[in-house]
């Protein structure tokens, strides 16, 4: 008898009980444990890093004969051209990853907020882009200070501080593009794709519309708002403009993963 009285009042306690969520912070270290130990992530590290002071080292060289007024810090910003597309690929993969082995569905159990996953995303990758780039820049500098003529000018922010920071800033942007292009297309191959044709293609396509006259001049213009060459502006050294390149490389980060927040919380895994 006190078995059959009791065990209802055990259920009862059980379903008001409120269910548990998981904070923030654990959120956060999930995420940086699935990125850190997948090998993708620190090859694409790998290929960014040598890419970067490589090409960096060669310009470097090069600029002996580029004569006169070459700022030696553009030197170590001008590899952003090609290793956006690691950082781009890095942020797509992060994600696809997820849905292509099912781990999303663990995730999304474990944490039904979607929005919070999106967050958690963004802020480990875009910290890990940032601590690399800055890494990247720091062995990039002591490379080519044997090599550069005239070393950067550090008593003059716009000239040094300033820009690499922009660089920085640049490369996490990008990084979130590929996130968010993951979050919508749900695909590797279809995000690596579309975030290639942003960061990549699309510069190319609109650059061909400087032979086609005045009457195509506006999408030259237009050009300025791509990623890569808002990003360019805002990294050149000496820019004081930067505002409406800043505002063009935020819009490119933010709108995607809003886009992808909006396919997460509509669609199944």
């Amino acid at each position: 008898m006190t078995t059959l009285t009791t065990e209802p009042a055990l259920r009862s306690d059980a379903a008001s009980a409120p269910a548990h969520r998981l904070t923030f912070p654990r959120v956060l270290r999930s995420e940086w444990i699935k990125i850190t130990t997948l090998r993708s992530t620190w090859w694409s590290l790998a290929v960014a890093a040598v890419l970067s002071v490589g090409i960096s080292m060669m310009i470097a060289g090069a600029s002996q004969s580029f004569g006169g007024g070459f700022p030696a810090v553009s030197a170590i910003l001008s590899p952003m051209q090609f290793t956006m597309l690691v950082a781009g690929i890095l942020g797509a993969i992060v994600i696809t990853g997820e849905y292509s082995t099912g781990m999303i569905r663990s995730t999304l159990t474990a944490e039904p907020r979607r929005g919070v996953i999106v967050v958690a995303k963004a802020v480990v990758v875009s910290a890990i882009m940032a601590v690399t780039t800055v890494l990247i820049y720091a062995v990039a500098i002591a490379a080519t200070a044997p090599i550069l003529a005239d070393g950067i000018d550090w008593s003059e922010p716009t000239q040094s501080l300033v820009p690499l920071a922009y660089g920085v800033l640049s490369m996490v942007s990008f990084t979130l593009i590929g996130l968010g292009f993951g979050f919508m297309i749900r695909n590797g191959a279809g995000a690596i794709a579309a975030t290639v044709g942003v960061l990549f293609v699309l510069p190319i396509v609109f650059s061909l519309f400087t032979m086609a006259g005045e009457g195509w001049r506006w999408i030259v213009d237009l050009s300025e708002y791509l990623p890569m060459n808002a990003a360019s502006m805002l990294a050149a050294p000496g820019n004081e403009d930067v505002l409406p390149s800043l505002l063009a490389l935020l819009g490119w980060t933010v709108v995607p993963l809003l886009l992808g927040w909006v396919v997460l919380r509509t669609r199944d895994a």
